[in-house]
């Protein structure tokens, strides 16, 4: 039975609720490690099946590949359609919607589809990230611990958010971002009172250790940058002002293209899922640089010197590739798609402006710092944490102004242009596919106004 069946219990006390916390992260951390290992083991298998076709000419190992990840995108796809179709994508929009009451997280299905379906998604190639899968995770199993414990209703959004943020945290191992994420991007539907802000950091935390625990899978994003003059920092303002742009087109383009192909597919919706993944084995043997997650290729990017020219057809192969993996309808994030993008046209103008303008060493390096943050902040509008998501994930501290810049002024542009939280649009149209209308006001009743309220 689903936590939201249950009937309603008392909260419990302050040090449970913590405990509780404590144990969802813990869980998260250890099943984010896990996930994490699984696929990066199983993302080797074009070395494998290069192994098993030695004589193969390279058009036939072309064909082999597209037909094995077409058959393991086929298979999520099949898997989350029949079994839980609300596990499709990211798993952000559904938890804003459960902790503002208009939808429920199903844990017995949601847990072992989104595993399971995240991991043949994610290890076909797909341009996919981590994250989403790990965050509908951590709300998953958050409602499990909810359900057997009978928790309130209050108890279970707070439980939730925490969830949320044990996911982030062991997807990058970034605590203080995640804790910044759910903070500021759940900020309509987010309870702030003392003991759910406090659930949120502890969980963040214990997720971080049990990650640790199992081996630390979390992706090495580190990029050597240092501090540049405040010369440069109009260059930044550039930066922002176009990704600013750039995220409004991104959102746009991604929920127009979910909308076409829910309507262009809908007698055989299998074909996308098929056509996708067919040539994502193609491009795993032509041109790698195109599928994946990203993580690698961040690093790649920055340490290879690229021309401007071929970092901005990575971008451009990058933003199609990244429309197309998200709308076939299997488990994956979008966090990771988006820093791969940004990385890429943060390095085509700071190698640009290198080659124009005599700069310091790394310059090019601190753009795509930038970028990440400015990109991120323009799509999701949430600025603080692509502050600290920039800065943590990378740990280049020293890069925090120009990355404030870029944040800031790609935030206001976003804004200028209007354009729209990107979880916020794919909640309105799971609401509208579901029939369901979202009210003007999401905030739950029993949230604080303003600030914190120590009474839960």
């Amino acid at each position: 039975m689903d936590a939201e069946d249950r009937p309603k219990s008392r909260l419990i006390s302050d040090g449970v609720f913590y405990l509780v916390a404590g144990v969802c992260g813990l869980l998260v951390g250890v099943l984010g490690a896990a996930f994490h290992l699984i696929v990066d083991t199983l993302l080797a298998w074009p070395v494998w099946l290069a192994a098993r076709l030695g004589a193969a000419t390279r058009v036939e190992m072309i064909l082999a590949a597209a037909g094995v990840a077409a058959a393991g995108v086929m298979a999520a796809f099949l898997l989350t359609r029949r079994i839980a179709p609300e596990a499709a994508g990211s798993g952000v929009q559904e938890i804003e919607g459960a902790m503002a009451g208009l939808r429920v997280v199903r844990w017995l299905r949601v847990l072992p589809v989104k595993f399971v379906g995240g991991v043949l998604a994610l290890s076909s190639g797909l341009v996919a990230g981590r994250e989403g899968p790990t965050i509908h995770i951590g709300a998953a199993v958050a409602a499990a611990l909810a359900s057997g414990l009978r928790l309130a209703a209050a108890d279970l959004r707070g439980l939730l958010a925490a969830g949320g943020a044990a996911g982030l945290a062991a997807a990058f191992n970034a605590p203080l971002a995640a804790i910044l994420f759910v903070i500021e991007e759940t900020r309509k539907e987010f309870t702030y009172t003392f003991r759910f802000y406090s659930g949120v950091i502890i969980a963040s935390a214990s997720s971080a250790i049990g990650m640790e625990l199992v081996g630390g899978t979390a992706p090495p994003l580190k990029i050597v940058a240092e501090a540049v003059p405040l010369a440069v920092l109009p260059a930044f303002v550039l930066l922002g002002a176009g990704l600013g742009a750039l995220g409004v087109v991104f959102n746009g383009c991604l929920v127009g293209l979910l909308d076409w192909t829910t309507t262009a597919f809908r007698r055989v919706p299998f074909v996308p899922a098929l056509v996708v993944g067919a040539a994502t084995g193609a491009l795993l043997i032509v041109l790698p640089a195109a599928t994946g997650g990203g993580e690698r290729l961040i690093l790649r990017m920055v340490a290879d010197n690229l021309p401007v020219a071929t970092l901005l057809a990575i971008a451009a192969l990058r933003f199609a590739s990244t429309m197309a993996a998200y709308c076939i309808g299997v488990p994956g994030g979008i966090f990771a798609p988006i820093l791969a993008l940004a990385t890429a046209l943060g390095l085509a103008l700071g190698t640009a402006l290198e080659g124009a303008f005599a700069l310091p060493p790394m310059t090019a390096s601190a753009f795509a710092v930038a970028a990440m943050g400015g990109l991120f902040a323009s799509t999701v509008r949430a600025p603080l944490v692509s502050v600290v998501l920039a800065v943590e994930l990378t740990g280049a501290y020293a890069l925090i102004l120009p990355v404030i810049v870029t944040c800031a002024i790609a935030n206001v542009v976003a804004e200028w242009l209007h354009g729209r939280p990107l979880y916020e649009m794919l909640l309105e149209r799971t609401l509208r596919l579901a029939g369901q209308g979202r009210p003007a006001a999401t905030k739950p009743a029993f949230s604080s106004p303003v600030g914190f309220d120590e009474k839960s």
